[in-house]
Formats: C-alpha cells, sequence, structure tokens
C-alpha cells in the first residue's frame, strides 16, 4: 500500500514526458509541411489553414474542459495580445522556413525561454538573479554564434526565427497572465480563431489555388499543430515543468533528422554550438526558476 502512491506520481510523469516527446515531434512534422509548402503557397495562406485546421483539436481540449462554457475569458484584452503575439511568431517562423534550414530556424528560436525570463522582470515584476542573467546573456551569445552577424555566412533571414522567438516568449508571459483567469482551452481556442481570421482576411490578396495533394498537406500540418498543443497541454498537467523541459529541446533532434531526411539539410558546426549554448543556458535558467520557487 506504501508503494501504490509513488507508483502513481511515476506513471504520471511517465505518461507527462511521453506527451511531451509526441509533441515535439508533432511541432516538428508541422514546420516540416510547412517548409514544404513554403517555396509554392503565400505565408498568410499557410497561416491560415494551419490555424483553420488546428481548430478542430481545439475543439477536443474545449470537451475535455467542459463544454463551451471553458470558452469564458476574463481577460478579452489580453487575449487579444497573445494573438497578437502569437501571429507574429507563427508568420516570421513559417517565413524564416522558405529560407533557412528546419533544424537551423529550430535552434535559433530556442531564444524564446530566455527572452521570457528577460521580458518577466519589465512585465511581471518578477526577481532574476545574477546568475540567470548570467546564463540569460551565454545563451543570447549562442544565438550570435549561429546567426554570426557581420560575416559572409550572415543570412538576413536568420533574423525571423530570433523574432518569431521574441514574439514567441511575449506569447507565453501573456500565458502566465490569462492562466490567472481563463482555460487551457479558452487561451489555445481563441489564439487560433483570432489568427485564422486575420490570416484569412488576407486570403484574397495572396492566394494560390492548391492541389489535391498540397491540400492534404495543409490538413496534415494543422492538424499536427493542433492535436500538439492539446499533447503539451496533457503533458503539463501530469509532470512538473522541470522535468519536462529537457524534452522540449528534443526539437532538435527531430528538427535535424526529418531536415536531412527531406532535404538532406545538416547543421554546421557553428549551428551546433550556438545550439549547445542556447540550450544548456535554457536548461540552467529552468533550473534556477524552479529552485527560486521552492525556497
Amino acid at each position: 500500500m506504501q508503494t501504490a502512491a509513488p507508483q502513481a506520481v511515476s506513471s504520471r510523469i511517465g505518461f507527462g514526458i511521453g506527451m511531451m516527446l509526441l509533441g515535439m515531434v508533432g511541432m516538428v512534422g508541422m514546420d516540416a509541411c510547412a517548409k514544404w509548402l513554403s517555396g509554392d503557397y503565400p505565408i498568410n495562406q499557410i497561416v491560415f489553414f494551419r490555424m483553420a485546421f488546428g481548430l478542430l483539436p481545439a475543439l477536443v481540449l474545449v470537451w475535455a474542459e467542459g463544454g463551451w462554457p471553458s470558452l469564458r475569458s476574463g481577460n478579452l484584452r489580453m487575449q487579444g495580445v497573445r494573438a497578437l503575439a502569437g501571429m507574429g511568431a507563427i508568420f516570421a517562423f513559417f517565413t524564416s522556413l522558405r529560407y533557412l534550414g528546419l533544424a537551423e530556424a529550430t535552434a535559433i528560436a530556442f531564444v524564446a525561454p530566455l527572452v521570457v525570463t528577460a521580458l518577466s522582470v519589465p512585465l511581471l515584476g518578477e526577481t532574476v538573479g545574477w546568475r540567470r542573467w548570467t546564463a540569460v546573456s551565454v545563451g543570447f551569445l549562442g544565438a550570435m554564434i549561429i546567426l554570426r552577424p557581420g560575416s559572409e555566412a550572415f543570412q538576413w533571414a536568420a533574423v525571423l526565427p530570433l523574432a518569431a522567438g521574441v514574439c514567441y516568449a511575449l506569447a507565453m508571459i501573456t500565458t502566465r497572465v490569462l492562466a490567472r483567469s481563463d482555460t487551457n482551452a479558452a487561451i489555445v481556442f481563441w489564439n487560433a480563431l483570432i489568427i485564422a481570421i486575420v490570416a484569412g482576411v488576407s486570403l484574397p490578396f495572396a492566394w494560390v489555388t492548391p492541389s489535391w495533394g498540397d491540400m492534404a498537406v495543409f490538413a496534415l500540418m494543422g492538424l499536427l499543430g493542433g492535436v500538439s498543443i492539446y499533447w503539451i497541454t496533457l503533458a503539463f498537467r501530469s509532470a512538473p515543468a522541470a522535468v519536462l523541459a529537457p524534452f522540449d529541446y528534443s526539437a532538435l533532434l527531430w528538427s535535424t533528422l526529418l531536415g536531412w531526411l527531406i532535404w538532406r539539410e545538416l547543421p554546421d558546426a557553428w549551428v551546433w554550438a550556438g545550439a549547445a549554448l542556447l540550450v544548456g543556458s535554457g536548461l540552467y535558467v529552468l533550473y534556477r526558476e524552479t529552485r527560486a520557487r521552492s525556497v
């Protein structure tokens, strides 16, 4: 009887890790679909179908959290701010995939957790000690190693996943605020719906009629994106963030694998070196934040 509770906890954590790994595979699969489509279709059209088809899995989350009443929001203005930040992130990242390798873009976007730490001071009033500031600085150094500004290897498009990381960080910060008043279902659903509407309004100005095969890729992209968010939500319900964070970075492995299998892309040594600094500093920041909250 004494081992039942620890076994139950271990089972939940194992389930959470599994959901996180599935979520990362799904997210990278979504990005690969977007990269596949980006050479032939306008970015606004790709974003529209990502969000439109992504609403279907979002409805499953709505049902799981109590149906339509779960969509009530206590902070509509912040919902709009989050959607705006999320829209900036997805437009910037999908555009970068037109010019960069999948793994390279993914690695640069790992700057997001560090930006969350930096912006939590002025926006949320949180306290960040010198150790975390040092880790944030090391992480940004890693981003600069990948970008290599001023060198012949620098590409302007490499700034796009960096911008996507900043926008994603803003979305995460607003999510922290919204979590005080809104359900996960409300946050996910309204974000997807608002972005789909905005992207949909622009479709008459930039539209390419897709083939049936490409339409299937559009649908797969949206469904993967939507169901991955559901899996990640289940993960965070089952295991602590500190346990799940290392598995978040598995996206770099999957993006490298898919990039090589589909486009024969492999990151160079500079990308791996910068990614190592980004991942290492991100994990250290999470460790310090977790330790600070437990004191």
